[in-house]
């Protein structure tokens, strides 16, 4: 089965929207699964691989921790395809799959992501220059794998993939509240956790990603 080199998985976020097309188009897939048709199990693996690789590499720099999550992940989806009922869409369903998954292998796992080159620092971060894309992806790595668990995959759900928070509320089966709550946190600790890894001070008047404080999701 072709699968998505790792190296194609940097890059911007997911776009959140998915044409109605798309979304049917998917479902079929998934119903075709359902009666055993595998070239309709190596499309949605297809469509399905780069997504859940990009999730997944964000939150473990061993790719075949990631790579072990997906196929366990597609092989639910090949057993389980007539569970699946159209009551969301094909991407929460199997995203639900992939972080039941990924929650229980890092959990579990002795490649744990949080104890993972937390020694082996990228060069300081600077205020006074523009910062490099990939400089400042390698410290958000270092600053998410200290964030609780539940706290990052949700961050990587909103930001990476582009998940709204009732798509996010679906996928870890929890109240919106609750997944908005785990953004707020993150978000806060984010902003500790960046400057003082990097052995910086945030400038005073730096603002955040809304150019305002942030206020109590709930």
């Amino acid at each position: 089965m072709k699968s998505t080199s790792y190296n194609d998985t940097q890059g911007a976020a997911e776009p959140a929207y998915r044409s109605s097309a798309a979304v049917a188009r998917e479902a079929d897939l998934i119903a075709r699964v359902a009666e055993g048709d595998r070239k309709a199990f190596e499309e949605l693996y297809n469509l399905y691989h780069r997504r859940l690789a990009r999730f997944l590499t964000r939150l473990t720099r061993h790719y075949d921790v990631a790579e072990e999550i997906i196929n366990d992940t597609f092989w639910i989806v090949w057993r389980k395809a007539r569970d699946f009922r159209g009551e969301s869409q094909p991407s929460t369903w199997i995203f639900g799959i992939a972080y039941r998954k990924a929650r229980n292998a890092f959990r579990s796992s002795s490649r744990i992501v949080s104890g993972e080159n937390l020694e082996t620092f990228p060069p300081p971060l600077t205020y006074d220059e523009p910062m490099q894309t990939e400089e400042l992806r390698d410290w958000l790595m270092h600053a998410l794998v200290q964030l609780p668990l539940e706290q990052r995959l949700a961050v990587q759900l909103c930001y990476e993939l582009g998940f709204s928070c009732e798509e996010i509320s679906n996928i870890m089966d929890c109240p919106v509240n609750t997944v908005k709550t785990r953004l707020f946190h993150a978000r806060a600790k984010l902003q500790k956790l960046l400057p003082a890894l990097a052995g910086t001070a945030m400038p005073a008047d730096a603002p955040d990603r809304n150019g305002s404080r942030e206020s109590d999701p709930s």
